[in-house]
């Protein structure tokens, strides 16, 4: 049905051009019918007129109804292939290119208005303008959406900040937690957020779940695997432990890299962003985002002992060094045993000798309490 309208309005449309056109053709007809014909009429109508009408009109119409099937052919793919472009693109994104183009046509009609006087150019400069400024409205509203946005989000945020002391509204609103991809794989934010000590709102970008994602669909079994327990642990912050998490749409068309738009989004929200890559953690710095490393954390929180300490152990494996042996507390920290390897799978007690502070962590040094009592 859609077809057949669009085909008839074609047909009228042609019509109407070819009876505009052949205005042009009075001159023609006056030249090729003798003149006495020409002056003979109907109702008023002169026959060079009712020549044109019916010409115009028939001939218009016919190679509009020929080729009004190309047309709407043409005219349905159009609009499937913009609406496939319209569902791939944001919400936010296509709200912003409306607003601009609907500003850029305003201000091309004002313009436009302008230069109408000049005579032959002056009907065209107006649909110039349109075009051209309506494209740029379009553009320049998508490329800075979260410029503009974060303009509508600052004035109010002034005026209700107003009077309030500078430094108690600068901590107030770093209240957002940004999550990377390497916290998220490495699951022990979740623990973290069980214990109560994350605060604030979880924030998670777009960009980080599309990674998150690819990981989870690659080929490779241990990267699927890996990307399958990530997106296992959000779940997990936001259902079990009533954490608030917060999907952010925003995102940087400009930036290739997920660590570059994560920063330029934590300087945006003026929020913290929690990771173990020492790579990000040290740009973050540079840039002025505060960082929350789950590997200092975890440093941090691991039982201090002192040379001479007693402990329990199991060696699990050999030393590099001759006769050494490893053994491991529950949470990671690695043993050497001195003198170990012959207690190899055995639990024995063994005293601390020294203790090496590492950029991969704490190392602790200890010989078997039995040697020591027979030295």
């Amino acid at each position: 049905m859609l077809d057949k309208v669009l085909r008839l309005v074609i047909t009228i449309l042609m019509a109407i051009l070819g009876l505009v056109l052949m205005k042009f053709a009075n001159p023609l007809l006056t030249l090729l019918i003798s003149a006495e014909f020409l002056k003979m009429g109907i109702f008023g109508i002169t026959m060079t007129n009712l020549l044109s009408v019916l010409l115009g009109g028939v001939i218009g119409g016919g190679i509009g109804f020929f080729i009004s099937p190309y047309l709407v052919n043409k005219l349905l793919k159009l609009s499937v292939w913009v609406e496939v472009q319209l569902s791939k693109m944001p919400i936010h994104d296509v709200i912003a290119g409306a607003v601009g183009l609907a500003i850029g046509l305003i201000i091309a009609n004002l313009l436009g208005s302008a230069f109408s006087p000049i005579p032959f150019v002056g009907n065209y400069i107006p649909i110039v303008l349109s075009i051209v400024l309506g494209y740029l409205g379009i553009h320049i509203t998508i490329q800075k959406r979260d410029e503009i946005a974060g303009l509508f989000e600052f004035i109010p945020r002034m005026v209700r900040e107003k009077g309030k002391d500078k430094d108690q509204s600068n901590e107030d609103e770093r209240h957002y937690k940004l999550l990377d991809t390497s916290v998220i794989i490495d699951g022990r934010i979740a623990d973290i957020c069980q214990s109560g000590f994350i605060e604030g709102t979880i924030l998670i970008p777009v960009f980080v779940l599309e990674e998150l994602q690819h990981i989870a669909d690659s080929s490779d079994l241990l990267k699927r695997n890996r990307g399958r327990r990530g997106l296992d642990v959000l779940n997990r912050i936001q259902k079990e432990f009533g954490m608030y998490v917060q999907i952010d749409e925003r995102d940087f068309d400009d930036i290739s890299e997920v660590d570059s738009k994560l920063v330029k989004l934590g300087q945006l929200v003026h929020g913290k962003i929690i990771t173990n890559d020492y790579n990000l953690n040290k740009v973050s710095e540079l840039q002025g985002v505060p960082v929350l490393n789950i590997n200092e954390l975890s440093n941090a929180v691991k039982p201090v002992v002192i040379p001479g300490e007693n402990m329990v152990v199991t060696v699990v494996k050999d030393g590099k060094e001759m006769a050494q042996g490893v053994a491991y507390l529950d949470d990671g920290t690695m043993i050497v045993v001195e003198g170990g390897k012959k207690h190899m799978n055995e639990t024995l007690e063994v005293v601390v000798t020294s203790v090496l502070q590492t950029a991969a962590g704490r190392m602790i040094f200890a010989k078997p309490r039995a040697a020591e009592k027979g030295a």
